[in-house]
């Protein structure tokens, strides 16, 4: 058994408590929202979860100088554009050897660091040993709370590290793989949200299966293309962190970014659609950061350029269909 703690109290960060906790483990969950871990205590449910009971072992500290020492592991599974400021706070309770996971996906704007990045430019060196893993993969919060077999990438520079969270997190439920590369596992998991965005915006149109496969594809090679100029590992973006997890989120009703873009190609406004969804939509949140490593890289990116003239700049989602289908001729 292992002490652990998650901070973040969304739908993600639940869905891993439980899958934890249900494995044997101590969990503690820490929220900067107070009210939602009295609401969690008291039912044992979330609200975007509603047909899961959570294990009733799960601790619940809104105190974050309480909640983060003393644990074996911390699990950061706040959303990408909290990660830093979650991070700052907790950084005065980490202690010396700390092993930390992130769950989030998504690039930071300003600096174009993946989110293990961040984490390790917030602690800076400043607490000795502090080793730092991705989590990422096809994980919908919904499935893994409702205890369905999944498999899913523990990414680390230092394979030692990744395996620790390997057998952590390994189980009946969980099947655990290692990767070295863990930026390109971490784009991955960031840049497929642009994409699902695309995929669920030629859905919402009346779109069929040829274009969202099409999208799929192509969308695929626009990050593995980014990926390789970036020092990434091929292979990694036609495994489970990149492949797997753009085709579930593509695809699947639990995605918010697919859903979010159905509800763009059905002509709703992004403000509406990010409000109807109800929950982070964190595509929307990547897209400038994609831009910019497309700048800075020289790599071409038209599925996710076009979807940001959609979301920004007034293109119509029938417009954009036409402005990717007449593209000049290319070999694949």
């Amino acid at each position: 058994m292992k002490t652990i703690c998650v901070l973040g109290a969304g739908t993600w960060g639940i869905a891993l408590a439980e899958a934890l906790a249900g494995d044997g483990h101590a969990v503690t969950v820490w929220s900067a929202i107070p009210e939602e871990l009295v609401r969690l205590e008291k039912t044992h449910t979330h609200p975007f979860l509603p047909d899961v009971k959570l294990n009733e072992s799960i601790a619940y500290e809104a105190d974050i100088a309480k909640a983060v020492p003393g644990h074996d592991l911390l699990l950061f599974a706040v959303p990408s554009v909290y990660l830093r400021s979650t991070v700052e706070k907790a950084k005065p309770y980490i202690p010396a050897g700390q092993l930390i996971v992130s769950v989030a996906k998504g690039i930071e704007e300003k600096t174009l660091m993946t989110m293990t990045e961040v984490i390790e430019d917030v602690i800076g060196g400043t607490i000795p040993g502090v080793r730092v893993v991705a989590l990422s993969g096809p994980t919908h919060a919904e499935e893994v709370a409702a205890g369905l077999p999944t498999a899913i990438v523990s990414a680390c520079r230092d394979l030692d590290s990744a395996r620790e969270v390997q057998n952590i997190f390994m189980s009946l439920q969980f099947r655990v793989y290692v990767n070295a590369d863990a930026k390109g596992v971490e784009l991955c998991g960031a840049l497929k949200n642009v994409i699902a965005l695309a995929s669920g915006i030629s859905h919402g149109m009346g779109f069929g299966d040829n274009t969202r496969a099409a999208i799929i594809t192509r969308g695929m090679a626009e990050i593995a293309r980014l990926g390789q100029a970036m020092g990434c590992v091929p292979d990694t973006f036609f495994g489970l962190a990149g492949i797997g997890d753009l085709v579930v989120t593509c695809m699947s009703a639990h995605s918010r970014n697919n859903t979010c873009g159905i509800l763009i190609g059905q002509g709703v406004s992004l403000d509406e659609a990010i409000k109807r969804v109800g929950m982070v939509v964190e595509g929307v949140n990547t897209l400038p950061a994609a831009l910019r490593l497309s700048e800075k890289y020289g790599v071409e990116l038209p599925i996710i350029s076009i979807v940001d003239k959609v979301l920004y700049h007034g293109m119509s989602p029938e417009t954009a269909v036409n402005t990717l289908m007449g593209r000049a001729k290319k070999a694949e």
